[in-house]
């Protein structure tokens, strides 16, 4: 998303340098592009401990892409704010997130495409506009989002079990529209808290609250 503040620190790289060896191998013998994901809580760190996985998957000869959840909700960040708010139905992952063109987007590129076309949020703008990947000499997607664990098809997951309370001080930096303690918000994180509790049950790797890797045999 466009605007978004992404600050990558030592504990992202920590675990993008547990995760990546472990994945190298599968990457360079798979005959098509490999796909994984980052999921969990808003104010989990999935946008950074995605960017610090394609920072580390460079080290290891691979190019890769990076595609954000956040770009592909139905709305622009306040219209979607205000529809939540008047419409209890809205929040989830297959109401106000297009998840089917993210899935769409996954599958042209394994299927090969050179390029995709993706929407873009810009935040400061309140807009949405098209972007277009090259893929060309693309090795791994990854896409990182609150509900991208279900996403089919991927080869790899990755969950950060860290819920709203061990995310406050990161979304205290963060902050967008100043959405720290808005009564309003907590009841959304306590909602999304719920919908995605059991997809920890679908990752290959499990990032704990205090940023440690745990691979899932």
């Amino acid at each position: 998303m466009k605007g978004d503040v992404v600050v990558v620190e030592e504990h992202h790289r920590a675990a993008a340098r547990s995760i990546v060896p472990a994945i190298v191998e599968s990457v360079k013998s798979k005959s098509s592009r490999y796909t994984m994901s980052i999921a969990g809580e808003s104010g989990s760190g999935k946008s950074e401990t995605g960017q610090a996985i394609c920072e580390e998957l460079e080290t290891h000869g691979l190019s890769s892409v990076l595609l954000g959840q956040d770009d592909y909700f139905r709305l622009p960040p306040k219209p979607n704010d205000a529809r939540r708010r008047e419409d209890d139905s809205w929040l989830g992952p297959h109401v106000e997130v297009r998840l089917d063109l993210l899935e769409q987007n996954l599958v042209e590129a394994i299927a090969g495409a050179e390029e995709i076309v993706k929407p873009l949020v810009d935040y400061n703008k309140n807009t949405v506009e098209d972007e277009t990947i090259d893929l060309r000499g693309v090795d791994v997607v990854v896409v990182e989002g609150t509900y991208t664990s279900l996403l089919k098809n991927l080869d790899s997951r990755v969950f950060i079990a860290r819920n709203r309370l061990d995310t406050l001080e990161h979304r205290q930096k963060r902050n967008r529209g100043n959405e720290v303690g808005d009564p309003f918000i907590e009841k959304v994180l306590e909602t999304e808290h719920k919908i995605i509790a059991g997809h920890k049950q679908l990752a290959d790797f499990v990032i704990t609250k205090d940023y440690e890797v745990i691979p899932v045999p």
